[in-house]
């Protein structure tokens, strides 16, 4: 039964849980970490570890896309971000990183003022790159390198630019599409252009089509009768004009995919969880809510592949005229390590930052599971 109060004279609002709001209950039976199988497949592709990158360029150089293909996940591409607009994409990342400033030595009126300004400069600096033109050749011709490396390749676009860009990023070697943005409807409409009806487009198109966000049931039965293969759940940690707990929106999800699954006749449509999370503990949760995969964003900018080498900021950030989230310098609770480390450890860091597979690994063997379908239908709690 849903929990609605009064929050106004003539006005209700439902009451809504985050993931950290949420306790998994364990079952009467343990298993060993070693039993546990953490793969997911999507189409005709398989993954060993149920996390996906989120699509910013502070992450994905090409080498840190393809080692986290290597490592049983998958490296997002932002279509629309600096690979295709800068000829040194090192060059252009590093002009980022050096705009903003440590938030950790802030204790003066002064510093605070430096900081805030260092950050407006930042943004300004994203903008600036992201102003420059997208080069269809530069942008294919490292679409085409991530290809030649064996691993999945996986590109995001934009609802807006998806016509133009999705047929670029197809040939160069795209073989799953992210149609991704704050909030994606099934039918994107804006004034003097043509409406992109997900439902004609996504049957165009010979890859599978992952496309996001969305916070409600509604919404994702739509983008699944559009024949989406998987829906993004949320938007990362930018703000955006919606914040629904995601706890709640994944569970509303994961109820459209079930009468979806009944109302089709067994097709399956696979949800990934695009929030704030710092560890396993919030991977845990988001699957045991009913997602079959995480997108990570700030967990992995510990690894030394990760483009801007701690710095992170997301596609939001570099919009020119309402951008949202900040570019800033992650705390320096653990060192930075390589990706196969912050995935898999060895690891001695206190505060669970590395070896996130063998945390969540650990997480569904002490609660009774072996595997991620078992585990969405884990028992939950609320804490307060």
């Amino acid at each position: 039964m849903r929990d609605y109060v009064e929050i106004g004279i003539g006005r209700e609002a439902r009451k809504a849980y985050g993931l950290s709001d949420l306790s998994i209950v364990p079952k009467r039976r343990t298993r060993s970490s070693q039993d546990v199988d953490t793969s997911w497949h999507i189409d005709a592709y398989t993954f060993d570890i149920p996390l996906a990158s989120h699509p910013t360029d502070a992450l994905a150089s090409p080498e840190f896309v393809i080692e986290m293909g290597k490592q049983g996940g998958l490296g997002v591409i932002d279509a629309e971000g600096l690979w295709g607009r800068h000829a040194d994409l090192e060059a252009a990342v590093k002009k980022v990183v050096d705009s903003c400033e440590d938030p950790f030595n802030v204790d003066t009126a002064e510093k605070y003022q430096e900081f805030v300004e260092a950050g407006e400069r930042a943004v300004r600096t994203l903008q600036e790159l992201h102003a420059a033109e997208l080069d269809h050749d530069l942008l294919s011709e490292r679409i085409a390198q991530v290809r030649d490396s064996g691993v999945t390749v996986a590109v995001r676009v934009s609802p807006q630019n998806v016509r133009e860009l999705a047929p670029v990023v197809i040939a160069a070697g795209a073989e799953i599409l992210f149609i991704q943005g704050s909030i994606v409807s099934a039918e994107h409409v804006q004034k003097g252009g043509e409406p992109l009806n997900l439902k004609e487009f996504v049957g165009s198109l010979d890859v599978p089509v992952i496309a996001g966000g969305v916070y409600d049931y509604t919404t994702a039965t739509h983008l699944m009768r559009a024949g989406v293969a998987g829906v993004i759940v949320g938007s990362g940690d930018a703000d955006t004009v919606v914040n629904v707990p995601m706890a709640t929106a994944i569970a509303d999800v994961a109820a459209a995919r079930r009468d979806y699954l009944d109302e089709t006749g067994g097709r399956y449509v696979h949800i990934l969880a695009d929030t704030t999370i710092w560890g396993a503990g919030e991977i845990a949760a988001a699957i045991a809510c009913g997602a079959d995969a995480v997108m990570l964003g700030n967990p992995l900018t510990k690894a030394t592949e990760a483009a801007a080498g701690g710095v992170y900021w997301e596609a939001q950030t570099a919009h020119p005229r309402f951008p949202r989230g900040s570019v800033r310098k992650e705390p320096d609770f653990t060192s930075s390590a390589p990706l196969e480390v912050v995935l898999f450890g060895p690891s001695s860091d206190p505060w669970g930052a590395m070896n996130l597979i063998g945390g969540l690994k650990r997480i569904m063997a002490k609660c009774g599971y072996t595997g991620i379908k078992a585990f969405q239908k884990a028992d939950l709690a609320i804490r307060n």
